[in-house]
């Protein structure tokens, strides 16, 4: 059995659907925001964030988008991503990748800004770096699906319950449905989906 280690509102929320979604049974464990690491949560996520997997075979693994791409691996007949060889898997792992490599990390600097810089008065410059940066991203996914209906192949994958869970997260949501209305296109069809809603409950991404 898989174990997840989360919180709600974290980047779990991607993790959680995979696991729904291949039907696989796991033990969810809640990690509060604490201060003061804990030393055996350390010893799993030696930076103390979440989502961390402990496979069944006692495998510990971090990354939100690592956790996704070996899940798609281990469980195909679940449809979590393209099948191996198509184009749709290559756009799957260029967004994944492209999504936690650009946009993840922006997110951080704006919700812990003051982790990415050493002068108290830089906290509000950090933040609208980060917001740019995180603009910039969104555009580029918003024209990647122009012509299509989902990220990567003809049906719904991780990639874009990622893509979802990412522009939650944006400080101006109102102007994120605005500005990206290819985004829109998709998220609006994930909000009515009966698991995305049931997870939405608990984790609260969005109103």
């Amino acid at each position: 059995m898989y174990k997840l280690f989360t919180r709600p509102g974290s980047g779990g929320f991607v993790v959680e659907a995979a696991l729904a979604m291949a039907g696989a049974p796991f033990e969810q464990i809640d990690v509060p925001k604490k201060d003061v690491s804990d030393p055996a949560f350390l010893a799993i996520s030696p930076l103390n964030q979440v989502p961390a997997l402990i496979l069944p075979d006692g495998h510990s693994l971090t990354e939100s988008a690592a956790i996704c791409i070996l899940l798609a691996e281990r469980h195909p007949e679940a449809g979590l991503a393209p099948e191996a060889g198509s184009p749709g898997r290559a756009d799957f792992l260029r967004w994944l990748a492209f999504m936690s490599s650009v946009l993840y990390p922006a997110i951080l600097r704006l919700y812990y800004a003051h982790r990415y810089t050493a002068d108290a008065g830089s906290v509000q410059a950090v933040k609208d770096a980060a917001i740019a940066e995180m603009d910039r991203g969104f555009a580029i996914l918003d024209r990647a699906l122009a012509d299509r209906s989902w990220l990567a192949g003809d049906k719904r994958s991780l990639a874009d319950i990622y893509l979802a869970m990412l522009v939650a997260w944006h400080p101006d949501t109102m102007r994120a449905r605005n500005d990206w209305p290819n985004i829109e296109r998709l998220w609006a069809r994930l909000r009515e989906d009966e698991l995305m809603r049931k997870l939405n409950a608990s984790h609260e991404m969005w109103p």
